[in-house]
C-alpha cells in the first residue's frame, strides 16, 4: 500500500503541510508505505493549452511534472493538502491541477485509463483557511472531484478547518490533527466501503 501526500503550500511548516505530515503518519501506522513531497520544490509550469495531449494523453511541456505524475500514478492512496486562497486552492496547486488536462485528455479522447487495470485507488483532501465563511470549501469540493476522477482515483475523505491562518496555529487545535491522524490511518485500510460523496469531517 503505497500513499504519497502532497503538500501545496508555498509556506514550509504551514498548518496545510503540518495536517498532511500527520496524515500521513496515521497511514503509516496502518502499515502504509508513505511518502511525503513539497510541491514548491518541484519547478512545475502551467498548462500552456496547447493541446497536443489531446492527440497523445502526453503533456509535451519537459519540467517536473513528469517526475510528480508518474509518484502520482504510481500511489494507491493520494492525500491533497492545500490552504485555501480566494475561495479556491493555492496556486501551486492549481498549476499542478491544469498540468492534468493531459489526464483528461487520455480518458475523455483517446478512452485510455492513466493506470490500466488497477483498482480501488482512493483520495483525500486536506484544506485550511482563514476565513469563517464555510462557503471557502465548496470550490476546492468540485475542483477535486474533477481531477480525481481524470486520475481514476475515488475521492474518500475531505478534513476542512476555518479560522486557522497564522503558520503552525494548527498544531494548537488537537481535533484537527486528531482527524487528520485517524482520516490518514482509514485512508489507507484495503476495505472498501462504497459512498455516494466524500466522508467530511468539517471543522467551523
Amino acid at each position: 500500500m503505497k500513499v504519497l501526500g502532497i503538500s501545496t503550500s508555498p509556506r514550509r511548516n504551514g498548518n496545510s503541510d503540518l495536517l498532511v505530515r500527520r496524515a500521513l503518519g496515521g497511514a503509516e501506522s496502518a502499515d502504509a508505505q508513505v511518502e511525503y513531497i513539497r510541491l514548491s520544490d518541484f519547478k512545475i509550469g502551467p498548462c500552456i493549452e496547447c493541446n497536443s495531449c489531446f492527440e497523445t494523453g502526453v503533456c509535451v511541456i519537459k519540467d517536473d511534472y513528469q517526475i510528480l505524475l508518474q509518484k502520482i500514478l504510481d500511489a494507491d492512496r493520494l492525500i491533497l493538502a492545500t490552504p485555501v486562497f480566494f475561495m479556491s486552492v493555492c496556486a501551486q496547486a492549481k498549476t499542478l491541477i491544469d498540468r492534468g488536462q493531459c489526464l483528461w485528455a487520455a480518458k475523455y479522447i483517446l478512452k485510455k485509463s492513466p493506470v490500466g487495470e488497477r483498482e480501488d485507488r482512493r483520495a483525500m483532501v486536506i484544506a485550511v483557511g482563514g476565513s469563517k465563511s464555510k462557503k471557502q470549501f465548496d470550490c476546492i469540493r468540485l475542483i477535486m472531484k474533477i481531477y480525481f476522477d481524470s486520475l481514476g482515483v475515488r475521492y474518500e475523505s475531505n478534513l476542512f478547518v476555518n479560522r486557522i491562518d497564522e503558520a503552525g496555529d494548527i498544531e494548537e487545535h488537537a481535533t484537527a490533527m486528531e482527524q487528520a491522524f485517524k482520516l490518514g490511518s482509514a485512508l489507507a485500510l484495503r476495505q472498501c466501503i462504497e459512498r455516494d460523496r466524500p466522508v467530511d469531517v468539517e471543522l467551523f
